[in-house]
């Protein structure tokens, strides 16, 4: 039975810190956050790339902070949280087009939108959903707007589910094997994280860059 002080603490978490979540809701908050992520147009602020590596880390049981996960029981919730969300964002998609988009007044929630439309005209359905997966944003907003714009619901799955494996599967693993190898990796937790954070920007950025190129083009 849970005690006031384990209540209070769930309350206390920080949703924009990974360890903080882990602590308060273990292997199933990997699960709830993911599926909010990427089924949710809310849930777009949450860390995903971040959560996924530090949970794998705190697998080792070497991180020195008090947490142990369980592998398995982890790969399964990323993996199903990853997946079924995806799948979900795609259902209210095609059911409420960009009715639920237009309601945000969230600039960077827009600004993700036209990205993910970007990434779908110009690499094409496949590479677009896979590569979603990997920045922040895109990854929550393309699966309703490759419901609105008409993606086959097979074609979709497929890779959804692709790219969904990747992601989930290989950030856990990745940081699984580094906690595994490195004696106190927990003492470059925070750097580690924030290169994770960095990498899964640079398609992002690089989108911004060529957009902004080819405007200049056509002045």
């Amino acid at each position: 039975m849970a005690t006031p002080s384990d209540l209070s603490s769930q309350l206390a978490v920080n949703v924009l810190d990974a360890h903080s979540l882990l602590a308060a809701f273990g292997v199933v908050g990997v699960g709830v956050v993911l599926f909010a992520e990427t089924g949710l147009l809310i849930g777009f602020f949450l860390p995903g790339d971040s959560l996924l590596f530090t949970a794998g880390l705190l697998c080792t049981g070497t991180s020195g902070q008090g947490l142990h996960l369980s592998l398995g029981p982890l790969l399964v919730a990323a993996a199903v949280g990853a997946l079924v969300g995806s799948q979900c964002g795609y259902l209210l998609g095609r059911k409420a087009g960009g009715a639920l988009l237009a309601r945000s007044r969230s600039a960077r929630l827009h600004e993700g939108a036209q990205r993910a439309e970007v990434l779908l005209e110009r690499y094409g359905y496949a590479k677009a959903i896979v590569l979603a997966r990997f920045v922040p944003v895109v990854r929550t907003v393309l699966n309703p707007m490759a419901g609105a714009l008409g993606v086959p619901a097979r074609t979709f799955t497929f890779w959804q589910v692709a790219g969904g494996l990747v992601w989930s599967l290989g950030l856990t693993l990745g940081g699984y094997a580094l906690g595994s190898s490195i004696p106190n990796v927990d003492k470059y937790l925070l750097p580690m994280v924030a290169l994770i954070v960095l990498v899964s920007l640079i398609p992002l950025a690089a989108e911004v860059l060529r957009s902004r190129k080819a405007a200049r083009e056509v002045r």
